[in-house]
């Protein structure tokens, strides 16, 4: 049976509208983007033989082009049209972050920093240079590590600091394995930091480690 055939409540992009975008399934969102299904399949159903055979939205959506266009019904049109949805995703994130108002609210600075750093393979640290209101300055991508682990210089974070002339900052780094459960040494280095941007002034709001599907905050924790 063909969706356009399903009961109005049931197709998908009748009950984005009717219901919102969260209401859907993750196959119901994929069948969105994929538009039609192939022979025997609808959207729907191909959307679900994906997510299956892929392991899940995130693998997916998360692919190179090479094993992306191995997925029925894929090609590199699609992969191209997801690359720019998800890209816009992260410049609306980003322009939200931009205009200050975000920062007060720790959802979405969790929100922005995960869509920036979960999907990188290798640990990167990075900081959100703030001014003296909490309106974001900029974000920098600093150090870059193995797969396991990154040398973090107090110095250069200093330096970036007075560049921006920066009143305070939100540390954040990746966790590639996926668990965001800081460790000992996530601990050494931020209390080193933050000892050593008080000689400058500058003080540390939180850090985030990004996991999958989490981002545990320093603040939250009572680890600051």
């Amino acid at each position: 049976m063909s969706i356009k055939d399903w009961p109005a409540d049931e197709r998908p992009r009748e009950k984005l509208l009717a219901r919102g975008a969260g209401a859907l399934s993750d196959a119901e969102l994929l069948a969105i983007f994929l538009r039609t299904g192939i022979p025997g399949k609808s959207a729907v159903a191909l959307a679900r033989e994906l997510l299956s055979g892929f392991g899940g939205l995130r693998p997916l959506l998360e692919a190179e082009l090479a094993t992306f266009c191995t997925g029925a019904g894929l090609g590199p049109a699609k992969y191209v049209q997801l690359q720019a949805v998800m890209e816009m995703a992260r410049r609306v994130l980003e322009a939200t972050l931009a205009r200050g108002d975000a920062l007060t609210s720790a959802a979405h600075t969790r929100t922005y920093l995960t869509a920036k750093l979960r999907h990188h393979p290798h640990e990167v640290f990075a900081c959100l240079f703030l001014d003296n209101r909490h309106r974001v300055i900029a974000f920098e991508e600093l150090f870059f590590g193995t797969i396991d682990s990154t040398s973090v210089h107090p110095r250069q974070i200093v330096r970036r600091a007075l560049h921006h002339n920066a009143a305070a900052l939100i540390l954040a780094h990746n966790h590639p394995s996926g668990v965001a459960e800081p460790s000992r040494a996530d601990e050494h280095i931020t209390q080193r930091l933050r000892e050593a941007l008080a000689l400058i002034d500058v003080r540390v709001l939180d850090h985030f480690v990004i996991g999958d599907g989490e981002a545990v905050s320093f603040a939250e924790r009572g680890l600051l």
